[in-house]
């Protein structure tokens, strides 16, 4: 190798090993490291910028995570006179096969740990002059590392996943197990494959709503990542903030694999349980792309549910891939919204998602008078169809079909407005009818309080409605207690009557004590304002009130 080669290289690997020894000593202080994972470092860049004025008066930019394009964290270095001195021969032939060779050595050994490289590793070489630029890369693979992580993947599989309860994966784990199943050196990348192995965990953590979604989160972003950085760049460019928008190529596109191709039709109907819109652009992408397949998802669902139903009445169809349900009211009667609700109910119970949204069309505009409640095309079919008792008892079959702990409807941006399957249906049997109390108690004890607040003003309007007597009582504490933590003061009911307060005190008595105590702020705003009412109140007002007070604790 040429001297002015060698004074490079040396200068290169000098800074390489300097931040490796930091990394290493890091490294080896991690605690529970997972099984999964082969190791950490699997890229390095070496990338020679030029100068503003004068190319020889750069920098040397080493990179040894795979930077974003939006930022910059190399570790920059200068570099002697002989830079100028450096051909694109000595560069190619001399100095770039040589970094890979210790680069090769360095990797396969375990002088920096044994966790400290993965089993693929990716050097880059880039090297800028006035009016051109060097750019090389070469893949290095550790096959052995390889082979030891297929192992323990498949052990991880047969122990952690297919074992029954009580065994689980740690969440450690669990972040790995979602990235190696878009990995092709590990994983087939098909849906019969890798969807069981899902569908095994999810079932397995029904127990732990917490970790199931952790585990939902963990997986779509590992086939968005799949996606993004190794399907969609062989036929689009990325463009707009962050590349998040996709623009068909027109030259060097490669031909579309159609087993990618399915399994990338797999990640979007995947992912959009909890990310429609990306879903959408996805199938749309791909419809680009030619496939037929994803147009007909667009268009009409995966054709796994009866699409449509027609009566002189009314007209309904639905598409199960963007989890919409048409509804278009002929004839705006009784009957019609009767075959409406007969149609969804048959959608939910074949498996239909409970968290669609619905398009409709309808003379009729009605709303709940809950103004927290987004005026939604949901919202006004469900309301419309409340102004039909007759209905009420389809309206609570339909609810306890529909409603379900941490599911949310589509029919709005995820946010504020955002509530659980059935809500529309129980708010308003609950406020004409007091024959569906024990269905608006089921609703509260389901409804998620830390993320949902529109049923805050709902004890309001279900006093406005009802008025509030002993018999009352039960149910206007469950509401109470269905409401956020921080729910809102009840301003038109006061407790002022013996009787009622006497309900009170027994429907408390059976209630833990944080219960006791959101009930009691919600009437009566603190317990000083509690202890003032029981100081004026006469007998035997006065002991309930006191009652209620120790209860407060």
């Amino acid at each position: 190798m040429d001297q002015v080669s060698e004074v490079f290289l040396k200068d290169i690997w000098d800074e390489v090993m300097a931040i490796y020894v930091k990394e290493s000593k890091r490294i080896r202080e991690l605690k529970n490291q997972s099984r999964l994972q082969a190791g950490i470092m699997n890229y390095l860049r070496v990338a020679w910028r030029k100068g503003k004025t004068n190319w020889s008066q750069g920098r040397l930019h080493i990179d040894v995570y795979e930077p974003f394009s939006w930022s910059d964290d190399s570790y920059k270095i200068e570099a002697g006179p002989y830079i100028a001195e450096l051909t694109d021969e000595q560069l190619t032939e001399e100095v770039f096969p040589a970094l890979c060779e210790r680069m090769d050595q360095l990797f396969r050994s375990e002088e920096l740990g044994p966790l400290f490289f993965d089993y693929r590793f990716e050097v880059v070489f880039e090297f800028e002059r006035e009016r051109s630029r060097i750019s090389l890369h070469r893949n290095l693979l550790n096959e052995s590392k390889l082979h030891q992580l297929q192992q323990s993947l498949e052990h991880f599989i047969q122990s952690k996943i297919l074992a029954d309860l009580p065994v689980l994966p740690n969440d450690n784990d669990m972040f790995f197990f979602a990235r190696h199943l878009v990995n092709p050196d590990l994983m087939k990348q098909e849906e019969e494959v890798i969807e069981p192995l899902i569908r095994r965990l999810l079932d397995k953590l029904n127990m732990s709503r917490k970790r199931k979604n952790e585990w939902i989160r963990q997986y779509t972003s590992a086939f968005n990542t799949w996606a993004q950085e190794h399907f969609l760049p062989q036929y689009f460019v990325p463009s707009g903030d962050y590349g998040f928008e996709w623009i068909l190529k027109e030259e060097d596109r490669q031909v579309v694999d159609e087993g990618e191709m399915d399994f990338f039709l797999y990640i979007a109907l995947q992912i959009g349980f909890t990310e429609p819109d990306n879903r959408k652009k996805y199938l749309e992408l791909a419809v680009k792309l030619g496939s037929q397949r994803a147009a007909d998802y667009l268009k009409i669902g995966s054709g796994k549910f009866a699409n449509t139903f027609r009566s002189e009445r009314v007209e309904c169809s639905n598409n199960d891939v963007t989890q919409l349900i048409e509804v278009r009211i002929l004839s705006e009667e009784e009957a019609a919204y009767g075959e409406a609700l007969d149609y969804i109910i048959h959608l939910l119970r074949q498996g239909f998602s409970k968290s669609y949204s619905l398009k409709l069309k309808s003379s009729q505009k009605h709303f709940l008078p809950l103004k927290k409640l987004a005026k939604s095309k949901l919202h006004q079919f469900f309301a419309n169809a409340l102004t039909y008792p007759a209905l009420f008892p389809k309206l609570a079959e339909y609810a306890d079909t529909v409603m379900e702990e941490f599911a949310w409807y589509g029919d709005v941006e995820p946010g504020e407005k955002s509530v659980m399957p059935g809500t529309y249906a129980v708010m308003g049997l609950g406020l004409y009818s007091e024959s569906y109390y024990p269905l608006v108690g089921r609703y509260m004890e389901l409804v998620d309080t830390e993320h949902q607040m529109v049923q805050d003003d709902y004890a309001e309007a279900f006093i406005d409605a009802h008025g509030l007597t002993a018999e009352k009582m039960p149910v206007l504490v469950s509401i109470l207690l269905g409401g956020n933590e921080e729910g809102k003061y009840v301003k038109n009911e006061t407790i002022d009557d013996p009787e009622l307060a006497g309900a009170l005190v027994d429907v408390l008595k059976g209630k833990k004590d944080h219960e006791r105590e959101l009930v009691l702020y919600r009437l009566f705003k603190s317990s000083d304002k509690l202890a003032g009412a029981a100081r004026k109140s006469q007998s035997p007002l006065k002991e309930e009130l006191e009652q209620l007070l120790a209860l407060w604790g």
